[in-house]
């Protein structure tokens, strides 16, 4: 790849996205007493129709006194103005920069009333900048406050996932409207031991408030020198309530106010669309869950789920894998048992998520699921942080392209210099397909196997299950050649992490290239070939054995039957 070292940071993202989707992704948040190794992990599936899989880089990188920073807003590449450049900058690969803190996020949109389209400062900014800026999740919440302070805040409402070696972070954000600089925030820390989620609904309602006293938990922008007393477990812009009463959306107590009932107030499109992902995630390590069930569906608004949960087992970096390709699966929103599912028990629903009968206006309207594993992904990430190594070799971004069900984790050490070939940017977009890119090989074989789930998938989730083992199984030794190396050049323990991440992920795409072949041999023309011992059969002469045609289900029959009546009748002939 090209090294990126451009005096403007966001110009590269034009090329990575021209209009992302809002309202589109997931994060999944692990503290380091939730995990089986102690390492702090947060996901991020960035779902979007339009959002080309690429894995970005930037290199750190020192600047002279006086330079400034050309900012563009990473939705829409339009220019939003000038910030000061910092002497020095770290590097950064994907959502993870060299010290382990990494940031996700999810848009919920909120109040659209009070965006700034003035401001300069717009939510993918605020990620990439901070983390060429920011160590610790403290001192990123110390930059994105400083940053929308200074130059204002140009996005919607959004939520962000902080995390580095030690601590996990909650961020929601929102405008004050149009010509107040700045925006209403609220930070929190997840307790250790817990777990958090947020999938395009803000999530933080009544949180501590600042008392003054020296134990308090709870500071305010005005005074962020405090934010990195480890006893500060809250950080809010000091104008947060202020900001709502202003804008004629809250009239009660300091003490009374919810940030996420006030800026974004919950619905049933929130809560089936968006809080079921939570509510999935919290399911599958927290018993209580149920609980909450009627909430999910839309149908109680009133019982609102906590904003983390006690996690009833410890996390490891493959639960948060797997975590990422739910789809509601053993719940009462599985979608592969309804007529939806067509005959291969397709857990895939095509958008829109809302639909009606054409034709009749006063027709009923209905819903599809929106479950975290969905086909138009970009990318998707689990974000490891572990402590107990030097910070290159600490981070490992475990990185792949499009739909997280069918796609490879592969391992990025946040310490790299340069990043694979197949997930370079430029390396094709959404619009030019590239033999070369991960992305398009990805897309390939998930949209493939999309045509014959309940077989096809099995033979895609093989191979990506052996590649992920081999990778979590070599994480150990990688770990202890690159800490030997680093203990006499850093340098040298960089550029064999970069070797090992580009070699792996380069074997991922040789296998799934492998992969794409053999699904097309076997399932060519709705047939499946017979298989012996690995290879496919033949006859003693030589030809393919005859392919088999297992046909439909019994419930798929039935609904051909109901559908159809006696169209499709064989005819019952006397004496035949």
């Amino acid at each position: 790849m090209k090294k990126i070292i451009a005096t403007t940071l966001i110009v590269l993202l034009g090329n990575i996205l021209q209009q992302q989707a809002a309202n589109a992704c997931t994060n999944f948040l692990v503290t380091k007493g939730a995990s089986t190794r102690g390492s702090t992990m947060i996901t991020y599936s960035a779902d979007s129709h339009v959002l080309y899989g690429e894995l970005y880089y930037w290199p750190a990188r020192d600047y002279p006194q006086g330079s400034m920073l050309d900012v563009y807003e990473w939705d829409t590449f339009k220019y939003k103005g000038k910030i000061r450049q910092v002497a020095h900058t770290y590097s950064v690969v994907g959502n993870m920069n060299e010290h382990q803190l990494a940031i996700g996020e999810t848009t919920y949109t909120g109040i659209e009333s009070l965006i700034d389209t003035a401001a300069v400062i717009d939510y993918g900014s605020l990620i990439y900048i901070t983390l060429q800026r920011a160590k610790s999740a403290r001192e990123a919440i110390k930059v994105m406050s400083e940053l929308v302070s200074e130059y204002g805040y140009a996005s919607s409402g959004e939520s962000f996932s902080i995390s580095d070696p030690d601590e996990v972070w909650i961020f929601e954000i929102i405008g004050k409207g149009p010509g107040n600089k700045g925006a209403a925030w609220v930070a929190r820390l997840i307790p250790d031991g817990y777990v958090s989620a947020h999938a395009n609904q803000a999530r933080i309602q009544t949180f501590p408030l600042a008392t003054g006293k020296e134990n308090s938990i709870a500071i305010t922008s005005k005074d962020l020198r405090r934010i990195f007393d480890p006893i500060v477990e809250c950080v809010y812009a000091y104008d947060v309530v202020d900001a709502a009463r202003a804008n004629k959306l809250y009239t009660g107590t300091d003490q009374e106010f919810s940030f996420s009932d006030t800026y974004n107030p919950i619905s049933f499109s929130g809560a089936r669309f968006c809080e079921i992902r939570v509510w999935s995630f919290f399911r599958s390590v927290n018993d209580e869950m149920d609980l909450y069930f009627n909430y999910v569906s839309g149908h109680d608004l009133t019982k609102r789920m906590p904003l983390w949960v006690k996690a009833n087992r410890k996390i490891s970096n493959y639960d948060m894998m797997n975590f990422m390709r739910d789809h509601l699966e053993g719940t009462a929103f599985d979608m592969r048992t309804d007529i939806g599912a067509g005959p291969f028990g397709s857990p895939y629903r095509w958008r829109p998520l809302e639909w009606k009968v054409s034709g009749d206006a006063n027709a009923p309207e209905y819903i599809n699921e929106r479950a975290t594993a969905t086909q138009q992904t970009g990318f998707v990430f689990v974000a490891e942080s572990r402590n107990w190594l030097p910070d290159p070799i600490g981070g490992i971004f475990w990185f792949g392209v499009d739909d997280a069900a069918t796609t490879v984790f592969n391992p990025i050490y946040c310490g790299i210099l340069d990043v694979p070939e197949c997930f370079k940017v430029g390396n094709g977009d959404m619009a030019t397909y590239s033999p070369t890119s991960a992305f398009w090989l990805f897309n390939m074989v998930a949209n493939f196997c999309y045509s014959r789930y309940d077989l096809m998938s099995a033979d895609a989730l093989k191979i990506q299950k052996q590649l992920e083992s081999k990778f979590l199984a070599e994480t150990g030794e990688v770990d202890e050649t690159a800490k030997k190396l680093y203990a006499n050049d850093a340098w040298k323990a960089r550029e064999y992490l970069t070797d090992y991440s580009v070699k792996s992920a380069q074997n991922t795409f040789n296998q799934w290239k492998k992969l794409s072949e053999y699904l097309i041999v076997k399932y060519i023309d709705g047939n499946i070939k017979r298989e012996k011992n690995g290879n496919f059969e033949r006859s003693s002469v030589g030809y393919p054995m005859m392919p088999l045609q297992p046909g439909y289900s019994d419930s798929w029959k039935k609904s051909v039957i109901q559908d159809t009546g006696n169209k499709l009748l064989f005819p019952t002939v006397s004496g035949h």
